[in-house]
């Protein structure tokens, strides 16, 4: 499978062969073509670029136009992949109308095969209406970034029985409006579990345990690249930001000393 298309039906066999699935972020074209090569299954063009390259505090003020310019950079480097363009807050909550011409714009404008949108009962309909016009909606539930002022703060959902028969009548309902699959943020390791179990379409975790048909990550995160924040769900393979300073010490050390560019690195 390492050089074969993926597409929504190859996520589908994959759980059902019991084949995890693997998915990280990019927002350019250098990173995409990285993780590609690696041999991921999906590529997410999330809205964490807020916070990961535009600076914003959270994930509220990005806009349509700042997520297809990363994501026309995105697919312009990717062939393998499954690309999932992350709809902003507000290109779906309006209404319906909105929401399609929004989801749309993702691939006839940036190249996306499917887009993500946040919510549960809420976005039912929404799901449906996008799904009916031939683009493929992945969902996500849990911990939803975008409702970050509405719940307070980032912490677990699902650990209340109340919350959790919730999640589980969405992640349900969400299935039967047509997602592809959907995504488990920050839930109970044995809820996530339940509701792979009981939903046919891939799970993809993020703190939400091993169980889930597939995992996603912040690349940025498990690279390291924010030296502070460690987010206890996103394991460290590399620690990218600490090597990164240092070679920026180095360069300016050496152009202070006057011992680069040497005769090595000039005409």
């Amino acid at each position: 499978m390492a050089d074969k298309k993926v597409t929504t039906k190859t996520l589908k066999e994959m759980k059902k062969s019991g084949d995890k699935i693997t998915m990280l972020t990019a927002y350019d074209a250098l990173m995409a073509a990285q993780i590609e090569e690696s041999g991921i299954d999906m590529i997410l063009v999330g809205d964490s670029v807020a916070n990961v390259l535009l600076g914003y505090k959270n994930t509220i003020p990005v806009t349509m136009e700042e997520m297809l310019h990363h994501c026309r950079a995105v697919t312009s480097a990717v062939k393998r992949a499954l690309v999932v363009g992350d709809m902003p807050f507000m290109a779906y909550q309006v209404s319906g109308k909105d929401a399609l011409k929004n989801a749309g714009r993702f691939l006839k404008e940036a190249g996306a095969e499917a887009v993500k949108l946040e919510g549960g009962s809420e976005v039912f309909e929404v799901i449906k209406k996008i799904n009916d016009a031939g683009i493929p909606v992945m969902g996500h539930l849990g911990l939803t970034p975008q409702s970050i002022n509405k719940f307070g703060g980032y912490g677990l959902r699902g650990g209340a029985e109340k919350e959790a028969k919730k999640i589980i009548e969405d992640a349900k309902g969400i299935e039967e409006a047509g997602a592809f699959s959907l995504v488990l943020e920050k839930i109970p390791a044995e809820l996530a579990t339940s509701i792979t179990k009981t939903v046919n379409i891939p799970t993809i975790g993020i703190g939400a345990g091993v169980d889930c048909d597939g995992q996603v990550l912040v690349t940025h995160d498990m690279l390291g690249q924010f030296e502070k924040i460690k987010p206890k769900f996103s394991k460290r393979y590399a620690e990218i930001g600490s090597i990164a300073k240092k070679a920026y010490k180095q360069y300016i050390k050496e152009v202070k000393e006057k011992r680069f560019p040497d005769d090595q690195h000039s005409y």
